[in-house]
């Protein structure tokens, strides 16, 4: 009896280490080689990768996030003429300026102060849409009816959050997919890839490792992601995001 406690103490304390190693709480595995991170734009190229809930390294967190809320599959493609470099427009309400007009010629007291004019300027925001389309039969004859516009699906991401912060949105330019970083990893701590979320297996391999041109629709914060980060610090590539975000990439670089 008291070889078989021992036994089991010893088989106990091997689970832990290599449960210890594998999230990084021990010096045994390596963080990934660091990259400086990348010029911050809203229009940047980045190496992509996918990842599903089922793979061996992600099983013990389910279908959940680092957040803790579920992951999410973006919509289906939008392959559309739409899914250019251009600029999304401001986000915004009807916005009122102050503006002084000049002096019109032939007026009749040029010397009098002029009264200021509000003069209002509307800034609009482009959202992509999906309709959903029916073919019925109306009459022997086959009628297109169209549905509700439906709001894009946003699908969830994986990244270093000290290059693209959580809750940072982007748009991929050759699909017109959009994705929220919601989630990070191990090997993407202190490099330039974002993981893309599928929901099968067959999907994330069917995408692999693509260089990807994307649009930031809205950066996510920094300082809210170093807040949310600095609670688990025991994890090697969550403190190489920390060091990132507190400005000391120097230290960031060195930790392996």
């Amino acid at each position: 009896m008291k070889y078989a406690r021992i036994f089991l103490l010893i088989a106990l304390a091997g689970i832990s280490a290599i449960l210890l190693s594998a999230c990084g709480t021990t010096g045994s595995r390596a963080l990934p080689a660091y990259e400086p991170p990348l010029a911050k734009s809203d229009f940047q190229t980045v190496r992509t990768t996918a990842y599903t809930h089922t793979e061996s390294d992600h099983v013990q967190f389910t279908n959940h996030n680092a957040l803790g809320g579920e992951l999410q599959a973006a919509g289906r493609p939008i392959h559309r003429a739409e899914n250019t470099r251009l600029p999304l427009e401001i986000e915004g309400d009807l916005r009122i300026a102050s503006y002084t007009p000049p002096s019109q010629p032939f007026s009749i007291k040029d010397d009098e102060p002029k009264p200021a004019v509000r003069k209002a300027t509307r800034a609009t925001t482009t959202i992509t849409t999906t309709t959903t389309r029916t073919v019925k039969v109306v009459g022997g004859k086959r009628v297109v009816v169209k549905g509700k516009l439906q709001p894009p699906k946003i699908g969830s991401a994986a990244a270093d959050w000290s290059r693209w912060p959580m809750g940072t949105t982007f748009r991929l330019l050759s699909t017109g997919q959009i994705y929220r970083v919601d989630d990070y990893g191990w090997a993407l701590a202190g490099r330039n890839t974002v993981d893309l979320y599928m929901a099968t297996q067959a999907e994330m391999n069917a995408w692999g490792a693509r260089e990807e041109p994307i649009q930031i629709l809205k950066w996510g914060d920094s300082e809210e992601s170093l807040r949310f980060l600095q609670r688990h610090q025991d994890y090697k590539h969550i403190r190489r995001m920390v060091l990132e975000l507190q400005g000391n990439e120097e230290a960031a670089a060195q930790l392996q």
